[in-house]
């Protein structure tokens, strides 16, 4: 097997291991969903304690991030002497599409319910380091942002399509961008020359419209890292494309058709529209029993070792009522 255009070697940290082991406690034999696959490392960690007997379905809409982890996985699990990563009592079972087809893949697969879910939204750092792809605010490749490069439309295409009026309400709506307006009217000012094709482009555009500043870190009363005044802007643009927060109340809603009495779900969030989401999903169904009155976030010595782990929070809760 060869794998073109892409490190067969994830650079993703995984957030909240032991939080996620913890709270989900898989057992020997289980069926776990990985719904947002990334590099593998929430579903390698849950593989290790429900052993060959168990089975892992590993969900991701980016393609890259499906074969990266299989090759790693093979590495890991089967010495590269097999092609096939399923055994005679278990299997890490890999799917390349959007969680919210979680059901049909199941389906497929002859798997009718399972016994948690995991859902790590947001960016994985292999995405960030894709230099084509746009996610990173300096990137000289197409300005995309699309997870599946296969589906949609890509960012840049919104960017120079859509109205001003239109652009300055997903800014607004998706990033919470205050700014929003203005950004809207130098993106049209700017197209009005050249269409904006690369996440760079874009990027200089937002910085010359948004003050720079030092955040302050009040959760240890210290000086932050600093954010680029884009990371709202590209938020919103990301959520807009991959349609994220609609995918979000999808899975929400499908959860309690593919978990089985008392099975868990965990969702680790990165910023507060999807929090919100998740806290109002679970508190406004009587099927769910939360675990997390309040959610988890990362610890110190893992905001030192993963920064971008900063803004995680992490809900959990059990399925009480089919």
């Amino acid at each position: 097997m060869t794998f073109a255009n892409f490190s067969d070697r994830t650079v993703h940290v995984p957030i909240m291991v032991d939080e996620i082991i913890e709270l989900l406690n898989p057992t020997e034999g289980g069926i776990y969903v990985d719904g947002t696959l990334g590099g593998g490392g929430h579903a390698i960690a849950i593989y290790k304690k429900i052993k060959t007997k168990g089975t892992i379905i590993g969900i991701d809409s980016d393609k890259d991030a499906i074969n990266r982890t299989e090759s790693q996985l093979k590495k890991i699990f089967c010495n590269n002497n097999s092609d096939s990563l399923i055994h005679s009592e278990g299997a890490i079972r890999l799917v390349h599409a959007n969680y919210t087809y979680a059901q049909e893949a199941l389906k497929m697969l002859g798997i009718d319910k399972v016994d948690g879910i995991l859902l790590d939204l947001g960016l994985s750092s292999d995405q960030l380091n894709d230099t084509e792809r746009g996610f990173s605010f300096n990137a000289n490749g197409k300005l995309d942002l699309r997870f599946d490069t296969s589906e949609d439309e890509p960012a840049h295409t919104l960017v120079n399509r859509l109205k001003e009026e239109d652009l300055a309400s997903i800014i607004f709506q998706y990033g919470e961008e205050k700014y929003a307006r203005k950004i809207a009217r130098e993106i049209i000012v700017t197209r009005k020359t050249k269409n904006i094709e690369t996440a760079n482009e874009l990027a200089e555009i937002v910085r010359n419209c948004v003050p720079k500043k030092i955040p302050v870190n009040r959760r240890y009363n210290s000086r932050s890292i600093i954010i680029d005044p884009a990371t709202k802007t590209f938020q919103a643009l990301r959520i807009a494309v991959n349609k994220e927060l609609e995918s979000l109340k999808t899975i929400l809603n499908i959860a309690p058709k593919i978990l089985k009495q008392n099975g868990k779900i965990i969702v680790i969030s990165f910023h507060a529209l999807e929090d919100r989401i998740v806290k109002n999903t679970f508190k406004n169904n009587s099927q769910w029993n939360i675990v997390t009155k309040k959610p988890l976030v990362s610890s110190k010595t893992e905001l030192q070792k993963n920064p971008r782990s900063r803004s995680a929070k992490l809900r959990c809760a059990t399925l009480i009522n089919e």
